[in-house]
C-alpha cells in the first residue's frame, strides 16, 4: 500500500516531485530501495544532488492583463546563461509570471504548493526541469501589482537581466496614462531608484547619511555654523539620487520624475500619483562561486 508517509520519504530522499514518487512506489510496489531506483534511471532523482549549487544566472519575467490593471514580476535563476537560453526554462519562467496576475500566494513557498498544471505543483514542475536540464534552479522571488483605477506597466531590459512594474494612479482612464507608466518602468531600470519618494526612506538611514555629511564637512574644515546648511543640501542631493519621483528624468536631465508626472496630470486633466514600483535584478544579492577550470579539471584528475 502506498502511503502519504513513504511519498514524503522518497521524495526527501531524491528531491523528486510528489507525482513522480507516487508512480515511482506503485511501480516498485511500494519498496523504497526500488522506487529510488526507478527515479534515478528515469533522471527525476538527480536533481537533489543539483540542489546545493550556486543559482545566480536565470531570467526576470513580467506579464501584464490586457486591461493595463494586473501585472506580475518573477525571477527564476539557473546555473548559467546557457540554460537561461534554454526554451523549456524560457517558457517555465514566462508561465510563472502569469500565474503570478493570478496567485493568492505571499511567499515564495507558498507559491511553489500551488497548481502548475493538473498533474504538478510548481515546485514538481521545477524539479522536473532541473532533472531535464541538469541545473540547479531556484524560484527567488516574486511579485503581483494590481490597481483600480489608474495604470500598470512593466519592462524587461537586457533579455531578462532587469523586470520592472510600475503602478500609477488616475481617476481617467487615458492612454497617456499607460504610456507614462511605461517611461517610469524604463526610468526605474536605468536609474535603480531605492525608494518611491521621501517619505519612504527609512529614517535610521538619512539620519546615518547626516551624520557621515557632517563628518566630512568638518574634516573639509568648514566653520561649524554653515556645517548644517551643507549637510541638508547634502541630504537633498542624496534624495535626488535615491527617491523615484525626486530624480531627474533620465531623457531630460533638467526635469524631475515629479515635474514630468506633474504635467502629464494637466495633459489628462485628472491628478496622477505614483503608487508603486519593483525592480528585479538578475542574482543580485547572490554570491556567485568563480569557477577554477583548471583547478576543477587537476582536481578530478587527482592531481
Amino acid at each position: 500500500m502506498i502511503t502519504a508517509k513513504s511519498v514524503k520519504e522518497l521524495r526527501e530522499m531524491t528531491g523528486a516531485g510528489m507525482m513522480d514518487c507516487k508512480k515511482a512506489l506503485t511501480e516498485t510496489n511500494g519498496d523504497i530501495e526500488k522506487a529510488v531506483e526507478f527515479l534515478r534511471e528515469k533522471g527525476l532523482a538527480a536533481a537533489a544532488k543539483k540542489a546545493g549549487r550556486v543559482a545566480a544566472e536565470g531570467l526576470v519575467k513580467t506579464y501584464i492583463t490586457e486591461d493595463n490593471k494586473k501585472a506580475g514580476i518573477v525571477e527564476v535563476n539557473c546555473e548559467t546563461d546557457f540554460v537561461a537560453a534554454n526554451e523549456q526554462f524560457v517558457a517555465f519562467a514566462d508561465s510563472l509570471a502569469k500565474m503570478v496576475v493570478d496567485t493568492t500566494a505571499t511567499t515564495v513557498e507558498e507559491f511553489l504548493n500551488e497548481k502548475y498544471n493538473e498533474e504538478q505543483t510548481v515546485q514538481e514542475a521545477l524539479t522536473a526541469l532541473i532533472a531535464t536540464l541538469g541545473e540547479n534552479m531556484t524560484v527567488r522571488r516574486f511579485k503581483k501589482v494590481e490597481v483600480a483605477n489608474g495604470a500598470v506597466q512593466t519592462y524587461i531590459h537586457g533579455g531578462g537581466r532587469i523586470g520592472v512594474v510600475v503602478e500609477l494612479g488616475c481617476e481617467t482612464e487615458s492612454q497617456v496614462v499607460v504610456d507614462l507608466a511605461k517611461e517610469l518602468c524604463m526610468q526605474v531600470a536605468a536609474a535603480n531608484p531605492l525608494f518611491l519618494n521621501e517619505e519612504g526612506v527609512d529614517k535610521e538611514a538619512v539620519e546615518k547619511e547626516r551624520e557621515i555629511y557632517r563628518v566630512q564637512a568638518l574634516n573639509e574644515g568648514k566653520p561649524e555654523k554653515i556645517v548644517d546648511k551643507m549637510v541638508e543640501g547634502r541630504i537633498k542631493k542624496y534624495y535626488k539620487e535615491v527617491c523615484l519621483v525626486d530624480q531627474a528624468w533620465v531623457k531630460d536631465g533638467d526635469k524631475s520624475i515629479a515635474k514630468l508626472v506633474e504635467e502629464k496630470s494637466k495633459e489628462v486633466g485628472s491628478p496622477i500619483t505614483v503608487n508603486s514600483f519593483v525592480r528585479f535584478e538578475r542574482g543580485e544579492g547572490i554570491e556567485k562561486v568563480v569557477e577554477d577550470f583548471a583547478a576543477e579539471v587537476a582536481k578530478q584528475m587527482g592531481k
